[in-house]
């Protein structure tokens, strides 16, 4: 009897996270039938708002971008702790192959492209695939992909801005300044910009590369349905209103636009992120400093 609690409980938890996963994608759908406007054909808008507050310096918005970004992750919470449920030392499971095989990539990748002293960064670049290439097939759902949005990818782009600068003051404040003047002083102004644009290039790589792949889309989508019009609008009937020609060829470019091109951005934003931090990682002097202290000691 025990026992039988024991797995209705285990299975009403599974219920529970797969609804966690569900339920935001629903939320999504019902928020954008509340607020879309109506429009007559085919349209290339921005993120809806859902909330405009006014403010005395700027307006404080609550974009679609915004909500959708924080469905994602609610949803991604519910997969991973769906495939840690019922983890066992010995007893292994499908799910327990599942999430030990992501982690173990995660792991590959960070002793591939980042050095030894970065071995706990497996978890923050596992997060960020996943929320880069879940964010961007939010649109296989129908509902706006917040990699659309500068402003989200931004946001992304300021926080590995900040590990860069915090891993490179390491070894102090006048480590980092001497760093702008290698490997000769009069570079020092051009090292200055390039160290605040990477941001910059890698929020606009990632946005650029989402959102050229969603108009392009629709471009198509609205090019076959007036060739659909041209070819069959003079026959009678629903026959004329028909759209052959957006039967398929969209779901074909579909699978490049918005899969493949958001997997791939999704890969080459981490791969940047480990590349610059691990980068930006004085080692050996960090090492020197840290062989010194010891040996003080």
């Amino acid at each position: 009897m025990e026992n039988k609690s024991k797995t209705a409980a285990f299975r009403a938890a599974d219920v529970l996270l797969i609804l966690m996963m569900i339920l935001p994608i629903v939320a999504g759908w019902v928020l954008k039938a509340l607020f879309t406007p109506e429009s007559e054909g085919i349209a290339i808008k921005g993120a809806l708002i859902y909330l405009s507050v006014h403010a005395p310096i700027q307006d404080f918005v609550l974009t679609e971008a915004q909500v959708n970004s924080w469905l994602v992750m609610i949803s991604v919470t519910g997969l991973c702790l769906y495939l840690t449920h019922g983890i066992r030392a010995r007893v292994a499971t499908k799910r327990q192959y599942i999430a030990e095989w992501i982690v173990e990539k995660a792991e590959g990748l960070i002793k591939e492209n980042m050095d030894g002293y970065f071995d706990g960064f497996a978890p923050f670049i596992a997060a960020m695939l996943a929320l880069s290439a879940f964010s961007s097939l939010l649109s296989l759902t129908g509902l706006f992909a917040p990699t659309s949005d500068l402003n989200v990818v931004a946001g992304w782009a300021i926080l590995t801005f900040a590990l860069i600068t915090y891993y490179k003051m390491k070894c102090g404040p006048l480590v980092y300044c001497k760093s702008f003047g290698e490997p000769v002083g009069f570079l020092a102004p051009l090292n200055i910009i390039s160290e605040f644009a990477t941001p910059v290039s890698m929020a606009f790589r990632h946005y650029g590369n989402i959102l050229s792949g969603s108009v392009i889309s629709v471009l198509i989508a609205a090019g076959l349905q007036g060739l659909s019009s041209a070819v069959l609008g003079h026959l009678p009937g629903f026959i004329g209103e028909f759209p052959l020609f957006r039967i398929g060829i969209p779901a074909v470019l579909s699978i490049y636009f918005d899969v493949f091109s958001g997997l791939l951005q999704a890969y080459i934003f981490a791969m940047l992120t480990m590349l610059y931090v691990s980068g930006a990682f004085p080692a050996d002097e960090y090492a020197r400093r840290h062989s010194a202290k010891t040996a003080e000691k």
